[in-house]
């Protein structure tokens, strides 16, 4: 898929083999909930988050276990693990030394200028670029006063300050992210930090909430955004476990036609003509292909009405008739299918038309 948005240049770094900004595709992230001291749990996570999208893991140090466990988890996942530290600048450098391929600090609780040269040093002898993680709820007291509140003036002005400290020992791998929990702020404040610098923006909006409300309201933000050509990597969080966050990242990525890696499902809301129960079969289709990689569009339509005209638009689509369910590929109807034959039939369409074979020859 060709990226139609003209996007702001920023500088690359690279987490591991991952490159973030410089012209690199805007990757999508997620982050661990399990408890970091629990190896097998966490790599589990990472494997499902990673077959689901994540091109790159957050996992939690909040102590000097979940630091001593990270080589393994860095040593065992299939995708960079970033380390997130707050408040004890040794967790940091704990993080480095275990391999960890990124750090993201916040710079409204570590703030001791000798620490973060430490951190700053290490990170440079190894190679590890670092986040600035500016949340809204943890702006330094002084830049609240200073600016009148929590706006996107504090929020800049807290990210420049840590990029001026790291700076001072002369490290320039920094990704910046300034997250709220207003869709809104998180745009103003990014766009202010667009307009700044030129580090690559890591976008989010923080706490977001549960699955329905947090992916609406990061689609909002991080849409806008990318629109304009502003981010670099993204991360939808959500309440709960976090295995439907790279998926509705790569919804919004693809829906702005910026990159696609899944197949796009489109389903019609249907009405009293339906001919078939569209959410169901539709909610099938989604589970039959999690973890298929393909860009091409399905159609899951309920009638004769819209329906053969999705099927000339969509790379597949299934179709309610009175004959029965027709499925049709490339706009040519290969006829019925059993919806109890569904899943096993349409993983093989799937895979055949991504290799650019005919299923029936091959059945």
């Amino acid at each position: 898929m060709a990226d139609i948005v003209n996007r702001s240049r920023t500088r690359r770094v690279y987490a591991g083999g991952l490159a973030i900004g410089g012209g690199a595709p805007v990757s999508v992230q997620s982050m661990t909930s399990v408890l970091t001291t629990d190896v097998d749990e966490v790599l589990r996570q990472i494997r499902v988050l990673a077959s689901n999208g994540a091109e790159m893991v957050r996992v939690a140090v909040p102590d000097r276990e979940s630091a001593l466990a990270l080589k393994r988890i860095v040593d065992g996942s299939p995708v960079p693990v970033v380390s997130d530290i707050h408040f004890d600048p040794r967790l940091a450098l704990m993080a480095l030394e275990s391999g960890t391929h990124k750090l993201r600090l916040n710079p409204g609780n570590i703030r001791n200028r000798s620490d973060i040269h430490a951190i700053a040093e290490k990170a440079s002898l190894l190679g590890i670029p670092i986040r600035i993680g500016v949340n809204s709820g943890s702006i330094p007291g002084d830049l609240r006063d200073r600016y009148g509140g929590v706006n996107a003036d504090s929020m800049w002005a807290a990210a420049q300050r840590h990029l001026e400290i790291l700076g001072e020992t002369g490290f320039r791998d920094v990704v910046l992210s300034l997250k709220s929990s207003s869709a809104m702020l998180t745009v103003e404040a990014n766009r202010r930090a667009s307009a700044e610098c030129d580090n690559p923006l890591h976008l989010g909006v923080t706490e977001a909430g549960p699955t329905l409300s947090g992916s609406v309201r990061s689609a909002v933000a991080l849409s806008i955004l990318l629109a304009e050509g502003i981010g670099d990597t993204l991360r939808v969080s959500l309440s709960g476990a976090p295995d439907r966050e790279p998926l509705v990242g790569w919804e919004i990525l693809s829906s702005l036609e910026i990159r696609s890696r899944f197949p796009r499902i489109v389903s019609c809301p249907t009405c009293a003509r339906a001919r078939m129960d569209v959410a169901s079969v539709a909610e099938r289709v989604q589970e039959c292909l999690a973890g298929v990689e393909g860009n091409m569009t399905i159609a899951v339509m309920g009638c004769e009405v819209n329906g053969p005209g999705e099927a000339r638009e969509a790379d597949m689509a299934l179709i309610g008739t009175p004959a029965g369910v027709q499925l049709f590929i490339e706009g040519r109807n290969t006829g019925t299918i059993s919806i109890s034959d569904l899943p096993g039939y349409l993983v093989r369409a799937v895979d055949s038309y991504i290799r650019g074979t005919d299923i029936h020859r091959e059945d």
